[in-house]
């Protein structure tokens, strides 16, 4: 039995999976599958299971939320910890411990009998949520692919974004099956039996410095370091762009349903034009797989700015047949964020310490998104629908500014091979 699984194995390593060579679609397949399960049981886990929870244990749905927010903001502090050791170590032994983790916490939480066990087992979760989510896997394409991660950071955002239609249902039919307990004891038995052994068997090894990608493009040079304030702004300048887009995502993700009702719409048309933002979101993926060989990261970030500040814009201002209208321009902007969350710093400052500094974009990131919908909530108390969607709009044009000035920032960054070069103002005739 284990000289056949040493054949098997030996078997699927022979079909490419060198990131050197063409081990793209290995590399994608491992980690789409695994960041599905990662995101399925955790940040998307109490949207099924708080209501059983509340119900069987009679604990606040307070209480119970506030466990993902202690989740998140841990995996945020922890992300420039995971974002360094990959740099160092390459991202197998932390994705590897990630899967680890997520099942001891998915475990504890099964076994939770009150509340400070149950706060405990999230504590544990966002340990393994560090190491096992966008980040960390963004870290790890980017220490394998150097320059040539763009392509495979695109298609892991848009093939996890399609896999995640089956979370809620599968989440449910366990719910139903086995209690929220058991589902919880399930996924960790997947992470054990799924997870792990794809990141200690499957995910490459290697953890010397980024080379040349497959597509023979050299990584651009850092364009700016650490050393100095005036150097180091535009990294301040990307960390401020990436946590206000992902903190306006998380207010509208939480809040989309009630703010469609202070629009005038009814409960069930607000449930039905929310699906319009997810399936805009995943065509928007779709199309940056198709169009961003070609166009720079830097003016992919302000074509998606531009979208997100008009589509809640228009949403502010819009009635009627405008609403879906502007939940699409939106949802297709959102998506292409999601994307450009990765490939931004790789165009800006290279594939040198990529893994680095994903790993400390991960950590306001993080942190926006557990007190992103908290901040809403409060707005949506105190102003107004009306109120916050124009707060919201205002936040997306700052946004836009933010994104305008990284083209600013480092005008003369090379770009990997296959994406269209802008000329600069120097240049044009």
């Amino acid at each position: 039995m284990v000289v056949r699984l040493r054949h098997a194995t030996a078997s699927v390593r022979r079909l490419g999976w060198n990131p050197r060579q063409q081990g793209r679609a290995g590399i994608t397949l491992v980690l789409s599958t695994t960041l599905w399960l990662n995101w399925t049981s955790t940040y998307y886990l109490l949207t099924v299971l708080a209501k059983p929870m509340a119900r069987d244990t009679g604990w606040s749905l307070t209480l119970l939320i506030g466990g993902l927010s202690i989740g998140l903001v841990v995996a945020g502090l922890g992300s420039p910890a995971v974002g360094r050791a990959i740099e160092r170590r390459g991202g197998r032994p932390l994705l590897a411990f990630g899967s680890l983790a997520l099942a001891v916490g998915l475990f504890a939480l099964a076994l939770a009998r009150g509340p400070v066990s149950y706060l405990a087992a999230w504590f544990v979760l966002g340990i393994g949520m560090a190491a096992g989510l966008y980040d960390a896997a963004f870290a790890a394409v980017g220490r394998l692919f150097g320059a040539g991660a763009k392509t495979v950071i695109g298609n892991l955002v848009l093939i996890v974004g399609l896999a995640m239609t089956l979370s809620w249902p599968l989440t449910a039919l366990l719910a139903q099956l086995v209690g929220w307990r058991g589902t919880c004891l399930c996924y960790a038995l997947l992470h054990l039996a799924v997870g792990l052994p794809l990141h200690a068997l499957l995910f490459p090894a290697q953890a010397e410095a980024a080379g040349p990608s497959p597509d023979g493009a050299t990584p651009a040079p850092r364009a700016a370091r650490c050393g100095g304030a005036a150097r180091a702004w535009p990294v301040w300048v990307l960390a401020a762009n990436v946590t206000l887009s992902i903190a306006i995502g998380s207010v509208i993700a939480v809040h989309l349903v009630t703010l469609l009702q202070g629009l005038g719409l009814t409960l069930a048309a607000s449930v039905g034009l929310g699906s319009v933002i997810w399936l805009s979101q995943s065509s928007g993926r779709f199309i940056e797989t198709l169009i961003g060989r070609k166009v720079d990261p830097v003016w992919e970030g302000i074509g998606a700015s531009v979208l997100v500040c008009l589509g809640l814009a228009l949403l502010a201002t819009a009635s009627g047949i405008f609403v879906p209208v502007a939940l699409v321009v939106f949802g297709i902007g959102n998506g292409i964020r999601t994307i450009v969350k990765g490939t931004l710093p790789l165009a800006l400052f290279g594939a040198e310490g990529y893994a680095t500094l994903i790993g400390r974009l991960g950590m306001p990131t993080l942190i926006a998104q557990a007190i992103g919908p908290s901040l809403g909530a409060i707005a949506l108390t105190r102003y107004g629908v009306a109120s916050s969607l124009q707060l919201l709009a205002a936040l997306a044009l700052l946004n836009l500014v933010l994104s305008c000035a990284l083209r600013r920032a480092l005008p003369r960054a090379p770009l990997p091979s296959g994406i269209a070069s802008v000329p600069q103002p120097s240049e044009r005739a």
